[in-house]
């Protein structure tokens, strides 16, 4: 699962011999249209087959600020309470589920996730229970087992920039700001997580802020 942003395509990078396909999904999101765009820059780069699945139904039908428009979207860090207008309801339940029916239909064993311990304290789908329980649905609701790896779900962003930057990954080509302008607001709680994983990383930050 390929969001285009800096966490799954460090994933994509790092287990680049092991993936057969990469799958975004274009949910209506502010910043779906520049995400898409990495992402598929970046499976053209590893030669990785990379397709895009609408669920146009959950911006029509789902309520996030997410899907809301710029202006919707509030100023603050991760673990601040206005961040969970952000939440987009079972978000993962769905896009795990879509790409669990995928993987089996083409013989594939594994979905990959890029969650990662920053998530956990606003994004419910993102902890280790759901995604133990979304494993375990998975491997029973399949014939050929399909399971889950998500090998971020207890490190920080920062350790997933570390372990970006000794993989030579182009953090340029890859894209977060949940405002969905052309450059990265810089205000908003994915920017300012992004700005504190590369400089906790102590790695230079090639980002366009605004």
């Amino acid at each position: 699962m390929l969001s285009g942003g800096l966490d799954s395509t460090t994933l994509l990078h790092e287990y680049k011999d092991r993936i057969a396909l990469a799958v975004t999904f274009d949910y209506g999101s502010n910043h779906n249209e520049r995400e898409i765009a990495c992402a598929r820059r970046q499976c053209v780069l590893l030669g990785i087959e990379h397709i895009v699945i609408p669920l146009g139904f959950m911006g029509e039908y789902f309520k996030s600020s997410l899907l809301a428009g710029a202006d919707a979207i509030p100023d603050g860090n991760y673990d601040s309470d206005n961040m969970k207008s952000t939440v987009v309801p079972f978000r993962n339940g769905i896009m795990l589920s879509v790409a669990c029916g995928l993987a089996e239909s083409r013989g594939l064993k594994h979905v990959l996730i890029a969650n990662h311990g920053g998530d956990h304290a606003i994004y419910p789908d993102c902890r280790r229970p759901f995604i133990e329980a979304m494993d375990l649905a998975m491997r029973e609701g399949t014939y050929v087992n399909v399971s889950i790896l998500a090998p971020y779900t207890d490190i920080s962003k920062a350790d997933i920039v570390a372990r970006g930057a000794k993989l030579g990954v182009d953090y340029s080509d890859t894209y977060s700001c949940y405002k969905g302008g052309e450059r990265h607001c810089g205000t908003c709680g994915t920017c300012t997580e992004r700005k504190e994983a590369f400089a906790i990383a102590g790695i230079p930050d090639p980002t366009r802020y605004e």
